[in-house]
Protein backbone atom coordinates (compact mmCIF):
# COMPACT_ATOMS: atom_id res chain seq x y z
CA UNK A 1 0.00 0.00 0.00
CA UNK A 2 2.80 2.31 1.34
CA UNK A 3 4.85 1.79 -2.51
CA UNK A 4 1.43 1.97 -4.09
CA UNK A 5 0.91 5.51 -2.68
CA UNK A 6 4.66 6.83 -3.32
CA UNK A 7 3.85 5.52 -6.71
CA UNK A 8 0.80 7.83 -7.23
CA UNK A 9 2.17 10.74 -5.26
CA UNK A 10 5.37 10.76 -7.50
CA UNK A 11 2.94 10.39 -11.05
CA UNK A 12 1.08 13.80 -9.16
CA UNK A 13 4.05 15.75 -8.87
CA UNK A 14 5.39 14.51 -11.86
CA UNK A 15 1.75 15.86 -13.52
CA UNK A 16 1.90 18.93 -11.51
CA UNK A 17 6.09 19.66 -12.52
CA UNK A 18 7.01 18.90 -15.21
CA UNK A 19 10.58 18.01 -16.05
CA UNK A 20 12.72 19.02 -18.64
CA UNK A 21 14.36 16.90 -21.84
CA UNK A 22 16.63 15.07 -21.06
CA UNK A 23 18.21 15.43 -23.92
CA UNK A 24 17.33 19.03 -25.66
CA UNK A 25 16.41 20.85 -22.41
CA UNK A 26 12.77 22.27 -23.31
CA UNK A 27 10.02 22.02 -20.65
CA UNK A 28 8.16 18.54 -21.11
CA UNK A 29 4.18 19.21 -21.44
CA UNK A 30 3.27 15.22 -21.15
CA UNK A 31 3.98 13.25 -18.57
CA UNK A 32 5.67 10.34 -19.93
CA UNK A 33 8.09 7.47 -18.37
CA UNK A 34 10.87 8.64 -20.68
CA UNK A 35 11.74 12.15 -19.95
CA UNK A 36 12.56 12.89 -23.64
CA UNK A 37 11.01 15.32 -26.05
CA UNK A 38 8.25 14.34 -28.80
CA UNK A 39 11.06 16.54 -31.34
CA UNK A 40 14.13 14.69 -30.18
CA UNK A 41 12.48 11.17 -30.36
CA UNK A 42 11.21 12.17 -33.75
CA UNK A 43 15.17 12.77 -35.31
CA UNK A 44 15.92 8.93 -34.01
CA UNK A 45 15.96 7.93 -37.83
CA UNK A 46 17.78 4.38 -39.38
CA UNK A 47 20.48 4.18 -41.20
CA UNK A 48 20.18 4.87 -44.81
CA UNK A 49 22.10 5.19 -48.36
CA UNK A 50 24.72 2.63 -49.49
CA UNK A 51 26.03 0.08 -46.29
CA UNK A 52 28.24 -2.72 -46.29
CA UNK A 53 26.51 -5.82 -46.70
CA UNK A 54 28.99 -7.39 -44.25
CA UNK A 55 29.72 -5.08 -41.38
CA UNK A 56 26.91 -2.41 -42.35
CA UNK A 57 29.46 0.68 -43.08
CA UNK A 58 28.36 3.93 -44.33
CA UNK A 59 29.74 3.62 -47.76
CA UNK A 60 30.11 6.71 -50.24
CA UNK A 61 30.95 5.08 -53.55
CA UNK A 62 29.00 3.41 -55.59
CA UNK A 63 32.16 1.53 -56.89
CA UNK A 64 31.78 -0.59 -53.44
CA UNK A 65 29.06 -2.05 -55.24
CA UNK A 66 30.04 -5.44 -56.81
CA UNK A 67 28.50 -8.91 -58.21
CA UNK A 68 28.02 -9.68 -54.94
CA UNK A 69 26.54 -6.20 -53.63
CA UNK A 70 28.15 -3.45 -51.83
CA UNK A 71 31.28 -4.25 -49.45
CA UNK A 72 33.54 -1.72 -48.00
CA UNK A 73 37.61 -2.14 -48.91
CA UNK A 74 38.05 -3.46 -44.98
CA UNK A 75 35.67 -6.23 -45.68
CA UNK A 76 36.65 -7.08 -49.47
CA UNK A 77 40.43 -7.32 -47.65
CA UNK A 78 39.53 -9.47 -45.37
CA UNK A 79 36.30 -10.99 -44.57
CA UNK A 80 35.16 -10.63 -40.50
CA UNK A 81 34.52 -13.86 -38.68
CA UNK A 82 30.76 -12.56 -38.29
CA UNK A 83 28.56 -13.26 -41.43
CA UNK A 84 26.79 -9.81 -41.31
CA UNK A 85 26.10 -6.71 -38.60
CA UNK A 86 23.39 -4.34 -38.78
CA UNK A 87 22.34 -2.05 -36.54
CA UNK A 88 19.44 0.48 -36.18
CA UNK A 89 21.02 4.30 -36.74
CA UNK A 90 24.03 6.08 -37.01
CA UNK A 91 25.75 7.22 -33.52
CA UNK A 92 25.21 10.60 -33.61
CA UNK A 93 22.64 12.94 -32.39
CA UNK A 94 19.46 12.00 -30.08
CA UNK A 95 20.50 8.37 -30.36
CA UNK A 96 24.10 8.90 -28.77
CA UNK A 97 22.33 10.74 -26.17
CA UNK A 98 19.70 8.62 -25.25
CA UNK A 99 22.29 5.46 -25.16
CA UNK A 100 24.07 7.82 -22.96
CA UNK A 101 21.13 8.46 -20.42
CA UNK A 102 20.61 4.39 -20.22
CA UNK A 103 24.43 3.26 -20.04
CA UNK A 104 25.73 5.96 -18.06
CA UNK A 105 22.68 7.83 -16.22
CA UNK A 106 20.93 4.74 -15.60
CA UNK A 107 17.31 6.43 -17.20
CA UNK A 108 15.67 2.81 -17.45
CA UNK A 109 12.89 3.51 -19.44
CA UNK A 110 15.71 4.44 -22.43
CA UNK A 111 16.31 1.05 -22.33
CA UNK A 112 13.14 -0.74 -23.28
CA UNK A 113 12.77 2.21 -26.69
CA UNK A 114 16.55 1.07 -27.10
CA UNK A 115 15.32 -2.89 -27.56
CA UNK A 116 12.49 -1.89 -29.69
CA UNK A 117 15.04 0.02 -32.33
CA UNK A 118 17.57 -2.84 -32.03
CA UNK A 119 14.17 -5.04 -33.02
CA UNK A 120 13.98 -2.76 -35.86
CA UNK A 121 17.63 -3.55 -36.81
CA UNK A 122 17.35 -6.93 -36.61
CA UNK A 123 13.82 -7.69 -38.83
CA UNK A 124 15.96 -7.59 -41.91
CA UNK A 125 18.57 -9.63 -41.38
CA UNK A 126 19.22 -13.23 -42.85
CA UNK A 127 19.32 -14.87 -40.09
CA UNK A 128 17.13 -18.04 -39.04
CA UNK A 129 14.29 -17.71 -36.57
CA UNK A 130 16.02 -20.44 -34.15
CA UNK A 131 19.43 -18.12 -32.60
CA UNK A 132 21.20 -18.15 -29.73
CA UNK A 133 21.27 -14.46 -28.41
CA UNK A 134 24.22 -13.44 -26.59
CA UNK A 135 25.33 -9.93 -25.14
CA UNK A 136 28.27 -8.52 -25.34
CA UNK A 137 30.00 -9.03 -22.19
CA UNK A 138 31.24 -6.29 -19.44
CA UNK A 139 34.48 -7.06 -17.35
CA UNK A 140 33.13 -7.61 -14.17
CA UNK A 141 34.67 -4.65 -11.90
CA UNK A 142 33.23 -2.41 -15.29
CA UNK A 143 29.92 -3.96 -14.32
CA UNK A 144 30.00 -3.52 -10.92
CA UNK A 145 30.78 -0.12 -11.04
CA UNK A 146 27.87 0.80 -13.59
CA UNK A 147 25.67 -1.54 -11.79
CA UNK A 148 24.48 -3.61 -14.96
CA UNK A 149 25.40 -4.59 -18.24
CA UNK A 150 23.55 -2.42 -21.05
CA UNK A 151 23.89 -5.12 -23.87
CA UNK A 152 21.99 -7.52 -21.67
CA UNK A 153 19.56 -5.30 -20.67
CA UNK A 154 18.61 -4.13 -24.33
CA UNK A 155 18.74 -8.02 -24.98
CA UNK A 156 16.35 -8.38 -22.54
CA UNK A 157 14.02 -5.56 -23.78
CA UNK A 158 14.05 -7.01 -26.94
CA UNK A 159 12.77 -9.73 -26.03
CA UNK A 160 10.06 -8.57 -23.84
CA UNK A 161 8.72 -6.97 -26.82
CA UNK A 162 8.71 -10.80 -28.38
CA UNK A 163 7.26 -13.10 -25.37
CA UNK A 164 6.43 -15.96 -28.05
CA UNK A 165 10.04 -15.50 -29.88
CA UNK A 166 11.93 -18.55 -30.26
CA UNK A 167 15.43 -16.80 -29.88
CA UNK A 168 17.51 -18.03 -26.48
CA UNK A 169 19.19 -15.88 -24.37
CA UNK A 170 22.49 -16.75 -22.99
CA UNK A 171 24.22 -14.58 -20.57
CA UNK A 172 27.12 -16.65 -19.63
CA UNK A 173 28.23 -18.29 -22.67
CA UNK A 174 30.45 -15.70 -23.67
CA UNK A 175 33.39 -14.47 -20.65
CA UNK A 176 35.23 -11.79 -20.82
CA UNK A 177 38.45 -12.92 -19.61
CA UNK A 178 40.40 -9.49 -18.59
CA UNK A 179 39.77 -6.05 -18.76
CA UNK A 180 40.87 -3.82 -21.74
CA UNK A 181 41.41 0.08 -21.91
CA UNK A 182 39.05 2.16 -23.47
CA UNK A 183 38.72 1.64 -27.47
CA UNK A 184 38.25 6.17 -27.55
CA UNK A 185 41.12 7.46 -29.84
CA UNK A 186 42.89 4.00 -30.74
CA UNK A 187 43.82 3.37 -34.62
CA UNK A 188 41.83 0.00 -36.11
CA UNK A 189 45.18 -2.00 -35.10
CA UNK A 190 45.35 -0.81 -31.44
CA UNK A 191 41.52 -1.76 -31.08
CA UNK A 192 42.40 -5.35 -32.79
CA UNK A 193 45.33 -5.63 -30.04
CA UNK A 194 43.69 -4.26 -27.30
CA UNK A 195 41.27 -6.97 -27.50
CA UNK A 196 42.63 -9.75 -28.66
CA UNK A 197 42.33 -12.50 -26.14
CA UNK A 198 39.90 -10.10 -23.77
CA UNK A 199 36.74 -12.90 -24.43
CA UNK A 200 36.46 -17.00 -23.90
CA UNK A 201 33.74 -18.92 -24.17
CA UNK A 202 32.66 -20.67 -21.12
CA UNK A 203 30.50 -23.52 -22.58
CA UNK A 204 31.07 -24.68 -26.29
CA UNK A 205 28.67 -27.48 -26.23
CA UNK A 206 26.43 -24.46 -25.87
CA UNK A 207 27.51 -22.80 -28.99
CA UNK A 208 28.39 -25.72 -31.13
CA UNK A 209 26.38 -26.04 -34.18
CA UNK A 210 24.42 -23.09 -33.31
CA UNK A 211 23.53 -19.40 -35.13
CA UNK A 212 24.56 -16.98 -32.53
CA UNK A 213 23.52 -13.72 -32.56
CA UNK A 214 25.76 -10.81 -30.84
CA UNK A 215 24.09 -7.76 -29.22
CA UNK A 216 25.74 -4.61 -28.06
CA UNK A 217 24.79 -1.29 -27.77
CA UNK A 218 27.38 0.55 -30.20
CA UNK A 219 29.37 -1.18 -32.72
CA UNK A 220 32.19 1.61 -34.16
CA UNK A 221 35.05 -0.31 -35.97
CA UNK A 222 33.73 -3.86 -35.66
CA UNK A 223 37.01 -5.42 -33.62
CA UNK A 224 34.77 -5.97 -30.35
CA UNK A 225 32.06 -8.04 -32.19
CA UNK A 226 34.77 -9.48 -34.81
CA UNK A 227 36.97 -10.87 -31.52
CA UNK A 228 33.09 -12.21 -29.84
CA UNK A 229 32.22 -13.98 -33.14
CA UNK A 230 36.11 -15.08 -33.50
CA UNK A 231 35.84 -17.34 -30.14
CA UNK A 232 32.25 -18.51 -30.77
CA UNK A 233 33.27 -19.46 -34.10
CA UNK A 234 36.10 -21.25 -32.81
CA UNK A 235 33.97 -23.07 -30.26
CA UNK A 236 31.96 -24.67 -32.95
CA UNK A 237 29.24 -21.88 -33.62
CA UNK A 238 28.15 -22.73 -37.16
CA UNK A 239 27.46 -18.68 -37.63
CA UNK A 240 27.36 -15.23 -36.01
CA UNK A 241 25.16 -12.20 -36.96
CA UNK A 242 25.97 -8.98 -34.74
CA UNK A 243 23.18 -6.74 -34.13
CA UNK A 244 23.24 -3.19 -32.47
CA UNK A 245 21.44 -0.38 -31.89
CA UNK A 246 23.38 2.32 -32.70
CA UNK A 247 26.94 2.34 -35.58
CA UNK A 248 29.59 5.10 -35.45
CA UNK A 249 30.36 5.22 -39.85
CA UNK A 250 33.57 6.84 -40.51
CA UNK A 251 31.90 9.94 -41.17
CA UNK A 252 30.51 10.02 -37.24
CA UNK A 253 33.74 8.63 -36.34
CA UNK A 254 35.59 11.23 -37.71
CA UNK A 255 33.27 14.00 -36.28
CA UNK A 256 33.71 11.98 -32.94
CA UNK A 257 37.38 12.08 -32.74
CA UNK A 258 37.86 15.84 -33.48
CA UNK A 259 35.41 16.55 -30.30
CA UNK A 260 37.17 13.99 -28.35
CA UNK A 261 40.76 16.07 -28.95
CA UNK A 262 39.09 19.82 -28.70
CA UNK A 263 37.29 18.92 -25.36
CA UNK A 264 40.33 16.25 -23.86
CA UNK A 265 38.39 13.16 -24.43
CA UNK A 266 34.68 11.77 -24.71
CA UNK A 267 33.03 8.42 -22.75
CA UNK A 268 34.46 5.77 -24.95
CA UNK A 269 32.72 2.63 -26.87
CA UNK A 270 33.93 -0.65 -28.35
Amino acid sequence: MKSAVKTAATSLFSLLFPSDCRICGSSLIHFARLPVCEPCLAQLRPLDGLLCRICGEKLFSSHAVGMEGPLCGLCRRAEPAFRCATAYGAYEGALRELIHLFKYERVQPAGLLLGRLLAQAVQGMPMPEHVLMVPVPLWAGRQRDRGFNQAEAIARAFLRLHPHSIIQLDTSVLVRTRETASQTGLTRRQRRVNVRGAFAVASASHVKGRSVLIVDDVMTTGTTAGECARVLRRAGAKEVFVATVARATKEVERITVNAAGAHGGIRGHA
